[in-house]
């Protein structure tokens, strides 16, 4: 009751009287709205089809950094996901082995796990599978087979004892499959809480007042369609270019059919998995292409060829100050580098 009596005992001229209503009050159906949108990240790892062990995860974090696996010895998964760019690599298009590039863009590797597929296009099932196909794939690592790739790290003494720990009984531990087995449970802990999680938690000061307006918006003109759930998307497919062909707004030199290509469906022409908004702010280039440099102008596309809406510069704004308040915290074990096993010495037989 304090606050009306406040409200009728000032002046009002020039006064908000929104501005003598406790934040907690005034955002209450904010909050209960975006509950009903959202849900908090869980801090845990998330789950595979089969428990992961610490060994596993010491193991995949090795081979995360590790590049003398790819058919140059440059390329490692951290190559077009580092970490001092939040598992993305700040370029349109992603090059790999023997400087090949990649058709599309390199989505963050964090909170990857949490969607539904990987890769834009949704050709791969989990991270595993996309850690084990990037073995053979000529954009990424550009190895002929897994016997080539997997005859690198046996050539690393350090890696029979890395693997026998991860993978203990099997008489010869180092396989391809395993290699996905185990960048994917170290993948899978690659998780980063926000201030977004926060505010969803019930504090009401995690968000500024801009960002709560953003959030608004984002919510009142319809993103929310797409980008919801714990990942703030990343769980289902749309057609990019609902209202206009996408090209034209992106200014893209490359038009990219989209999931047809994998589906063979035409339905599926154009169509793209729905990208995570999660660390957004600390991804661009945006988009499958990276065709668009900056937050605030992939914003702007998104409404109008998703949406056909023009948004004014403060709702811009404002939806980019929420967008920012989803970056998260990186791990600790995602943020520095394990040294790896020394290569062998010339002419020595690895060790068993």
């Amino acid at each position: 009751m304090l606050h009306r009596l406040l409200i009728h005992s000032l002046p009002l001229a020039g006064l908000s009287l929104l501005a003598l209503i406790p934040v907690h009050a005034a955002d209450k159906s904010l909050l209960d709205q975006a509950r009903s949108v959202f849900t908090p990240l869980d801090p845990k790892p998330v789950a595979g089809d089969k428990p992961a062990t610490p060994q596993q995860v010491l193991l995949g974090r090795t081979l995360y950094f590790e590049p003398r696996v790819s058919a140059d010895g440059a390329v490692s998964c951290a190559r077009c996901h580092q970490p001092s760019l939040y598992g993305t690599d700040g370029l349109p298009t992603s090059i790999g082995a023997n400087h090949r590039v990649h058709p599309r863009n390199a989505p963050t590797v964090l909170n990857a796990a949490m969607q539904s597929v990987q890769h834009w296009r949704g050709d791969r099932r989990s991270v595993e599978e996309q850690a084990t196909k990037a073995l053979i794939a000529a954009p990424s690592y550009g190895n002929a087979n897994y016997e080539e790739a997997m005859g690198k790290l046996k050539a690393i003494p350090g890696y029979h004892v890395l693997f026998s720990q991860a993978f203990p009984g099997e008489p010869d531990p180092i396989t391809a499959e395993n290699w996905g087995t185990a960048i994917g449970a170290y993948v899978r802990t690659l998780l980063t809480s926000s201030a977004f999680d926060r505010f969803l938690e019930g504090d009401d000061s995690a968000l500024s007042a801009r960002a709560r307006a953003g959030l608004r918006t984002f919510m009142e003109v319809g993103c929310t369609g797409c980008h919801s759930g714990a990942g703030i998307g990343g769980h289902l497919y749309q057609k990019f270019g609902l209202v206009e062909d996408y090209w034209k707004a992106t200014g893209s030199t490359h038009i990219d059919r989209g999931r047809v290509e994998v589906t063979n469906d035409p339905a599926d022409l154009y169509v793209f998995k729905v990208p995570s908004l999660r660390n957004v702010a600390m991804t661009a280039p945006y988009f499958h292409d990276g065709s668009v440099p900056t937050l605030p102008a992939a914003v702007r596309v998104m409404a109008h060829v998703q949406l056909g809406k023009a948004l004014s510069d403060e709702q811009i704004i404002g939806i980019v100050a929420f967008l920012e308040s989803l970056t998260g915290t990186m791990p600790p074990a995602f943020v520095t580098a394990p040294p790896l096993p020394v290569a062998s010495v010339a002419g020595a037989a690895p060790s068993r």
